[in-house]
């Protein structure tokens, strides 16, 4: 045979292998005779039929084998491997077994860190990422380069403590707030509608998984880890703090996957909770989806949790875990079998829900490019819309902490030139936080600023960013030579991260110093930016007149330098709200492993977040400046008297000082007929538009440690035009928005007066028992 020839059939066999592998993994060929005549491949039919054929046609061998993340084929059957572990917390990411940047697909959007999302709340803006997200995710499987698309996001965890190193994953330290987070990325990246409503025939675009199950928020802190961690919790924190997010993640946001957590939860594993995982989860919140362990924490109960391997096989699957992620279950479920700790049908529970989303996927529909979600193509990946959108998202969520004398916006005309000076200004991977993939464009914060000014003196100022060693004199002779100085200090991955929380609130090794010593030679007060997700005490640039602007950009993403320049220049109007209180340093006295979220006045512990501390702040929660100036108006309240009193007298009970009332005992109908309609006026006073979240706050007229010192209700992220005014309207229901836990963790309602908040406005409401 001629070379020639050899080549040209070389070039075929490639030619041929490529085109394989590049084709996605599915179930179902209608091309295979066999496959024609199987039950669950008859997609006519209700998907739990489907799943139960499949289920009866599995040997014990296969049935174990998809009890891991990673799930083999089965040839026989015609069943497709599948990957369950992929990651989406802002943008597809190599974390996890099932993407991988190749010569195909070489990058993905990367939107802002969550904590900077969070900071714009706005629920519509939440949604659009996590359906771009998804879209990305399915123009990536369709090419056949991800291996399942099922994702472990959204982190819902409230943000508790501010050392906590996953800070920057999380959407804040309000449950309501969270949870709404965690209802608009679901339903984004789910493939439902944003209001939520019935997904066609139940297909779903992605698969999304709520996560951590539950009140896992330390990582590695003091000697404690999340492996050993055993969090103590009272009923009524576990039901006015922790658990709202996930609740509404699943009765909202319909989610199909959730996951539990490592550590355990008042001695209990929080994978073999049965309590949790089924009674509460799948019995009273109606979870229909499947139930994923954090990665090995199987593997974890045994290695440190004190069970054996069979054990922690038999109890976490026998409380309604579905998918190990990890090989643990995979490779003892045998021998759980064998001991008699594990039945063959705790085996068949676990494949239904696990079968049940594939097969909602579209995957076991035959080939998936016919399918519903089949024609999103690559050229959705990095498209304009969804850098556009990154942007969007960033310089919204970037919040202004500072602005005296009005030093910004700076002037791109009348700036001659800029010192920049950090550690890490021009490294463009600060940007994105953890479980970051490939961005579609790198460009460092320094690189943005040399997009807009002419001169530019820079220098790192520190050795690394826990800054052990700062170069003060030599940044202070850079600063001397410029018009304006631009400070990029505060954290990165090697200060907070997952595996590892914060030890203190300040800022790192000798940035302070640093900072204070550049800010009193500039010739016009410096502009501090601060990278990082969880708070920082900067009280002392607060104070110093010499730092006029003070920026917190969080981890903002592939557009983060645009975000910033375009904010810095007045290309944009700063809008950003901080999402979690900026506590002193002083707080790192408190014990992170106190879970316990209300004040002791006994004791003098001083409770944790915005909605219990009774501690100094640095910034509270919803601080945010603008370039421009609201004012605020109460328009008209429906009504400002509620009255359950006529409930039998035995339902109304005394708790502490106060009458209360269990919102069971109200009745839905009772509680609809309550509802309050607020209509309140916002007007932007200034000449330059804005786009400005609206918060609304309920106050107790008698706050008392059990009750919270005031608590979001409600939050619109709305557009105001110079010298325009608009209404916004919120409906508040009194049995969700009034309420509070008692000390058994019940839903009560207390007798006195309340007050709506919008700022600086109040409006009375009270409630009589």
């Amino acid at each position: 045979m001629g070379l020639d020839k050899i080549a040209v059939i070389t070039m075929i066999i490639s030619f041929l292998s490529c085109t394989e592998s590049t084709r996605p993994p599915f179930s179902c060929d209608a091309s295979n005779p066999v496959t024609r005549t199987f039950t669950f491949c008859n997609i006519s039919l209700p998907i739990h039929q489907r799943v139960e054929d499949l289920i009866s046609r599995l040997n014990l061998d296969e049935k174990i084998s998809q009890l891991g993340n990673t799930a083999p084929a089965i040839p026989r059957l015609n069943i497709s491997a599948y990957e369950w572990w992929s990651e989406s917390l802002h943008g597809l990411t190599y974390a996890g077994e099932g993407m991988s940047f190749n010569e195909s697909i070489t990058t993905a959007t990367q939107f802002p860190q969550i904590i900077l999302t969070a900071s714009t709340f706005d629920e519509h803006l939440w949604y659009r990422i996590a359906q771009a997200i998804s879209r990305e995710a399915r123009a990536v499987y369709n090419a056949g380069e991800l291996k399942g698309m099922t994702f472990f996001a959204p982190n819902i965890n409230i943000l508790r403590d501010p050392r906590w190193g996953r800070a920057q994953e999380t959407a804040g330290e309000d449950p309501m707030m969270v949870g709404k987070y965690g209802v608009a990325y679901v339903r984004g990246l789910q493939g439902d509608s944003f209001r939520g409503g019935k997904l066609k025939d139940g297909h779903l675009q992605a698969s999304a998984c709520c996560k951590h199950f539950t009140a896992q928020d330390l990582d590695h802190w003091n000697g404690h880890y999340r492996f050993t961690f055993d969090a103590q919790v009272t009923a009524q924190d576990m039901a006015d703090s922790f658990q709202p997010p996930f609740k509404s993640c699943v009765e909202e946001g319909k989610a199909t996957s959730l996951m539990c957590a490592y550590s355990r939860l008042n001695g209990v594993s929080n994978c073999a909770n049965y309590d949790l995982l089924t009674k509460t989860v799948r019995g009273q919140w109606g979870f229909n989806g499947s139930i994923v362990s954090d990665c090995d924490a199987v593997k974890v109960m045994h290695d440190h949790q004190g069970y054996t391997v069979e054990d922690a096989v038999a109890a976490s699957l026998k409380a309604g875990m579905d998918v190990n992620c990890g090989s643990c279950v995979r490779t003892n479920a045998r021998l759980a079998l064998e001991k008699k700790k594990l039945q063959e049908s705790d085996i068949d529970r676990a494949l239904l829900n696990i079968f049940s989303i594939r097969m909602r996927l579209g995957l076991f529909n035959g080939e998936p490019r016919k399918l519903e979600y089949g024609n999103i193509a690559t050229a959705e990946v990095c498209s304009k819309k969804h850098q556009d959108l990154s942007l969007e998202a960033a310089r919204n969520g970037i919040v202004l902490l500072k602005n005296s004398p009005k030093l910004l916006p700076l002037s791109k005309i009348k700036t001659t030139s800029l010192a920049v000076i950090g550690p890490k200004a021009n490294d463009a991977e600060l940007l994105l936080g953890n479980y970051a993939g490939i961005p579609c464009k790198n460009v460092s914060l320094l690189q943005g600023f040399q997009h807009i000014v002419k001169s530019i003196h820079y220098h790192p100022g520190c050795n690394f960013v826990n800054c052990t060693s700062a170069a003060t004199h030599e940044a202070v002779d850079v600063a001397k030579k410029a018009q304006y100085v631009v400070l990029i200090m505060g954290l990165d991955q090697r200060m907070e991260r997952e595996s590892w929380d914060r030890t203190e609130l300040g800022l790192p090794g000798q940035q302070e110093t640093l900072i204070t010593a550049v800010a009193k030679a500039a010739a016009e007060p410096v502009i501090l930016v601060l990278v990082g997700g969880g708070p920082i005490d900067i009280s002392f640039a607060k104070k110093n007149p010499k730092i006029g602007g003070i920026l917190w950009i969080g981890y903002p993403g592939e557009a983060g330098a645009a975000a910033l320049t375009q904010i810095i220049f007045g290309e944009h109007n700063a809008g950003g709200r901080l999402p979690v209180t900026w506590y002193p340093k002083e707080f790192t006295k408190v014990p992170m492993t106190d879970m316990n979220m209300r004040p002791n006045s006994t004791t003098g512990y001083p409770g944790r977040t915005y909605r219990f501390y009774k501690g100094p702040k640095v910034y509270e929660f919803g601080y945010g400046l603008s370039y421009t100036s609201y004012s605020y108006k109460i328009d008209s309240v429906n009504h400002d008297k509620l009255y359950f009193n006529n409930l039998k007298t035995d339902k109304a009970r005394k708790h502490g000082s106060l009458l209360n009332v269990a919102v069971s005992d109200i009745g839905s109908e009772a509680c609809k007929k309550a509802n309050i309609s607020v209509k309140v006026v916002v007007e932007n006073k200034g000449k330059i538009a804005g786009k400005h979240p609206v918060l609304l706050f309920l106050r107790h007229s008698k706050v008392r440690d059990e009750v919270p010192t005031k608590q979001l209700i409600g939050f619109k992220s709305v557009h105001i035009d110079a010298g325009e005014k608009t209404k916004i309207k919120f409906v508040v229901n009194p049995c969700e928005h009034f309420t509070r836990a008692n000390e058994y963790g019940i839903s009560v309602i207390d007798e006195g007066k309340y007050y709506l908040v919008v700022e600086d406005k109040k409006y009375p409401v009270t409630v009589f028992i």
